[in-house]
């Protein structure tokens, strides 16, 4: 495991050399644990001591109150577990001398721990880092909020790209290495395994956090310098993460078990299988996170951190860009489903009226349809083949929004009305509609209506919208 960098909350662990609150490394007093891992040990501190001033007190020292020690030892380590933090360490150190940008956590020093009190420790490596106050992954696990969602990718594909551009890849990006700011702002940090590039490609230790691999990663041959690494790691590891800042922290790619994913992932790769995304995601973020998430480095090389910094900035300056502002008969429709909630289903299942003009509602039957080519082929009701239906064709197609009465393809279903503007739907064949019927259910289902996206079905009946 790893440590967190910079957190705010201590990791609990039994560890015999950690430093206890108030002891001095170089000019810093520890304060708190931040978390601890197999290769480092992270602290919050304080400046040691401070100047007297004219009433016989002290002022503070200059310079960072409150800042981020890492401890990496190097005692009782065999010679190439040594090496190899000793080179993590040079690679943090070079990375923060030579590329340092406002959305990479600061390095403010680094040097060896001389500490004969404590064995395990003497002749550690030091790095001395801004503090932030919290990271991705805990934003994520708590909710990011809708409005930060935009702006946090947006400043990790600031880092990225500065990355790139100054020759180095990260290697390790995910929410545990995004760290915020009291502003904020976002910093990527934990550059252990970061690498320079030599022309287009760097090499990297065969280490790294298995959910974030791109599909070439999984079969990249280990030579004398590591594995083979390119920006386009970084990018691939962006479109997952742009997926659980949507998804709640849920990856693309389905199984219980980071190896388990990591098969999704090949299958993925080797064209076997598609790429299924969250519902939660909404358009604009899905395809950009296609996109990075393209199955194989060539594919995914035109896709640069600032091309999609580029197309963020433009998404971000449209007006109402990812509201889903509605019509007025959608608003209508919304409307009617509010009432329904409020005076109850057996009541409103009657009360659906064609639009002003449009004639009387003729309901139409439609068949329902699975862009899973495996669900096509199954003569079984499979769990996993279910496809959901929608409370609120105008809310986010969540797990919160479906109905409990599932559907399966080829399902026949009656519909008496459409609604033409409600949450856009992508399928597995990348095929997006607006477009939504209201369908009715079995006798005795609760609600006794629901909603069918337009992608979920190949027929397009004449039916008049909703009201």
């Amino acid at each position: 495991m790893r440590p967190p960098h910079g957190l705010g909350g201590t990791t609990e662990c039994d560890r015999t050399d950690l430093l206890p609150p108030g002891y001095q490394v170089g000019k810093w007093v520890v304060t708190q644990l931040i978390g601890a891992g197999g290769w480092s040990t992270v602290y919050a501190a304080r400046p040691a001591g401070g100047h007297p001033d004219q009433t016989g007190g002290t002022t503070k020292p200059p310079g960072p109150t409150d800042v981020a020690l890492k401890i990496m030892p190097t005692a009782g380590l065999a010679p190439r577990q040594a090496r190899r933090i000793v080179e993590s360490a040079h690679r943090e150190v070079e990375l923060g001398r030579r590329a340092g940008h406002p959305r990479l956590i600061d390095l403010l020093e680094s040097f060896v721990l001389a500490a004969p009190d404590r064995p395990a420790l003497d002749g550690a490596i030091v790095l001395i880092m801004e503090r932030a106050v919290g990271s991705l992954r805990e934003l994520i696990d708590a909710g990011v909020p809708d409005a930060d969602r935009g702006r946090l990718i947006a400043g990790i594909c600031e880092g990225l790209a500065h990355l790139h551009r100054t020759g180095w890849v990260h290697a390790d990006l995910k929410p545990e290495n995004v760290l915020l700011g009291s502003d904020r702002s976002v910093k990527l940090s934990d550059f252990g395994l970061a690498t320079e590039l030599t022309g287009t490609h760097g090499y990297a230790p065969p280490m790294g956090t298995l959910d974030y691999f791109p599909p070439e990663r999984w079969r990249a041959p280990l030579g004398e310098l590591g594995v083979r690494v390119r920006p386009t790691a970084d990018i691939w590891a962006l479109g997952i993460v742009i997926h659980e800042v949507f998804a709640s922290g849920g990856s693309p790619f389905a199984g219980a078990t980071p190896v388990a994913r990591g098969a999704a992932v090949q299958e993925y790769g080797e064209g076997r299988a598609p790429l299924r995304m969250d519902h939660a995601v909404p358009p604009f973020w899905r395809a950009l996170a296609a996109d990075c998430l393209a199955p194989t480095h060539e594919t995914r090389a035109p896709h640069t951190a600032e091309s999609l910094l580029a197309r963020i900035a433009a998404h971000q300056e449209t007006p109402d860009a990812g509201a889903g502002r509605l019509g007025g008969r959608a608003r209508a429709a919304v409307l009617a489903t509010a009432l329904c909630g409020i005076v109850g289903a057996a009541l409103c299942s009657d009360a659906v009226r064609a639009t002003p003009g449009a004639g009387a509602t003729t309901p139409r039957t439609i068949r329902v349809y699975n862009a899973e080519r495996g669900c096509q082929e199954r003569a079984d009701r499979d769990p996993r083949c279910s496809l959901g239906l929608a409370v609120d064709p105008v809310q986010p197609y969540t797990a919160e929004n479906v109905v409990p009465t599932r559907v399966w393809h080829g399902d026949v279903l009656t519909a008496d009305c459409q609604a033409p503007d409600g949450e856009p739907i992508i399928d597995e064949e990348d095929r997006r509609s607006t477009r939504w019927f209201r369908v009715r259910l079995p006798a005795g289902s609760k609600p006794p209506t629901a909603w069918l996206p337009a992608v979920r079905t190949k027929e397009r009946p004449a039916l008049p919208e909703c009201l």
